[in-house]
């Protein structure tokens, strides 16, 4: 894919993950790996919006965490992309948000239950981070939050908030859009008190298979996409 049509993509990712709930003031960011050079990432820059990315403001950065080129500031938390790129060759993009469902399961302790299909997604895909709250602003917090996260498809931040990763740009904006909903819909299920359905491990499994297609992921962004910018 062309650079100049990736950052494209980047920008209108912002703009879906505002769109949803993602956004949180400037404080959420994004970002996808330089196609042809795996140890440099585009990112949004500091002290805008999701919603604001534009092309001309993505940011190139190193696995150093170091600004390669581009005029804006990085974010601090620079370290949560790097090293999670660092761990995992099969991540292309990486993002990190503040969705209140999810901050509010986080700080249960609980696990994600299928209770929904972005629950069945999640199952057993979702590590926790739990050594402090504070921002990760140091490579070795990235890296141990990377750890957290493993061979899964997002962490949780106690009290924080989450870091999504995909295959695609698509695929880790539709899922940080699914983890919310399904966080959503267990603490309204649990706060209820009524019985969990005792759902079989292989119906998980398959869901998990059907829901993990790429085409689904693009499918969906692109949908998104065109809603978002009706709404503009």
């Amino acid at each position: 894919m062309a650079h100049d049509t990736l950052k494209k993509k980047l920008a209108v990712a912002g703009a879906i993950l505002a769109a949803h709930g993602q956004d949180d003031f400037t404080r959420g960011h994004i970002s996808v790996r330089v196609p042809g050079k795996p140890s440099q990432f585009y990112m949004k820059p500091h002290s805008i919006g999701l919603d604001e990315i534009t092309p001309a403001s993505i940011l190139t950065i190193g696995l150093d965490g170091e600004v390669a080129t581009g005029r804006g500031r990085r974010h601090s938390e620079v370290f949560i992309h790097s090293e999670i790129y660092r761990a995992r060759a099969d991540v292309q993009c990486v993002i990190h948000s503040h969705p209140p469902h999810a901050i509010a399961l986080s700080a249960s302790g609980r696990n994600f239950l299928p209770l929904s299909q972005g629950g069945a997604l999640f199952t057993g895909a979702v590590g926790l981070y739990d050594d402090t709250i504070r921002l990760i602003r140091t490579r070795d917090m990235g890296a141990a939050l990377a750890g957290a996260l493993g061979k899964g498809r997002a962490v949780l931040l106690k009290h924080h908030g989450v870091a999504v990763v995909g295959a695609s740009i698509e695929e880790a904006t539709i899922s940080a859009i699914m983890l919310e909903n399904a966080a959503r819909i267990q603490l309204l299920a649990q706060a209820a008190r009524g019985a969990m359905p005792d759902v079989a491990d292989k119906d998980v499994a398959q869901l998990q298979r059907d829901l993990s297609q790429p085409e689904q992921f693009a499918i969906n962004f692109d949908y998104l996409a065109r809603r978002t910018a009706k709404r503009r």
